[in-house]
């Protein structure tokens, strides 16, 4: 039986966009930009496997996460809807390119928030997906509770103690309500290691893509930089005194930024297949 993705929809615009959620998250992670981008997009936020009401697929691996990208091409024929955009943060990301890559006449535009095309060398598959069995036994040993205090704990994440103390009781209470088996089986059907290796393919990576993130998140700054090198038809914004979660740490800087790419008028892709736009803008799509 196909795997199906619990969702909801929002939103009154005209761009349907698809967001997809990052690790301990769910389709709630963004409500917080329904005020911001509900009257020019119409949204459909999606549960990933092992979070939220969506139950993890019948594989492990790279199948299970490519079962997860067919998913969410079978969510668009369900809702009837021909063509949307994507948007995924961290984890979320992984999959909005793979989903572009895999059926791009499903897509329209691309926008990856803090994500990355894999690991390129054997060996570092290897060692992330040992580190990330190494995760899932702590969380079998010590529950969900200690697992979000260890994860809320990591550098990466610095920006978000910034939040507000409502803000972060939210953002708490939905890593919280995660299970064991749920993360668990994401670390082994979603994780980074699994995730088959994209960058020998962002060449032909044809949908306008624009990448964001945050000027204190180094590593994933760099990893942007490396795509906007490979990908065709790309954008990078940076956003200042933010680490990996822009869209919580400057949502309203990161709402503007998402609907002026959605909006700005675009050509067809592939009839301009020999032209490479400015790769070092940050904007600049308005």
């Amino acid at each position: 039986m196909a795997l199906k993705l619990a969702y909801e929809t929002w939103g009154e615009g005209s761009h349907p966009l698809l967001l997809l959620h990052g690790f301990t998250g769910n389709r709630s992670s963004f409500d917080h930009l329904r005020p911001l981008m509900g009257d020019k997009v119409k949204a459909i936020a999606v549960d990933l496997p092992g979070h939220g009401q969506t139950p993890l697929p019948t594989r492990t691996g790279r199948e299970g996460f490519l079962e997860t990208v067919d998913a969410l091409v079978g969510l668009l024929d369900e809702l009837g809807v021909a063509k949307a955009n994507l948007l995924g943060y961290s984890q979320g990301a992984r999959f909005a390119l793979a989903a572009a890559l895999n059926r791009p006449e499903r897509f329209g535009r691309l926008i990856m928030e803090s994500g990355s095309p894999g690991l390129h060398r054997r060996q570092e598959r290897t060692e992330r997906r040992a580190k990330d069995a190494n995760l899932a036994t702590f969380i079998r040993q010590k529950g969900v509770e200690a697992f979000v205090a260890y994860w809320e704990s990591q550098p990466i994440f610095a920006g978000l103690r910034k939040l507000t103390p409502e803000q972060q009781e939210s953002l708490r209470a939905r890593r919280g309500a995660c299970t064991v088996e749920g993360l668990v089986g994401a670390l082994e059907c979603l994780g980074l290691g699994v995730q088959p290796d994209y960058w020998p393919e962002l060449q032909r990576q044809r949908l306008p893509t624009l990448l964001l993130t945050g000027a204190l998140d180094e590593k994933f700054t760099q990893i942007a930089r490396r795509m906007a090198e490979e990908l065709p038809v790309v954008w990078r914004r940076t956003f200042e005194d933010c680490s990996h979660a822009p869209h919580l740490e400057v949502s309203e800087e990161y709402a503007r930024e998402v609907i002026s790419f959605l909006q700005t008028p675009w050509y067809e892709a592939p009839e301009f297949e020999n032209t490479v736009p400015d790769k070092s803008a940050a904007g600049g799509h308005g």
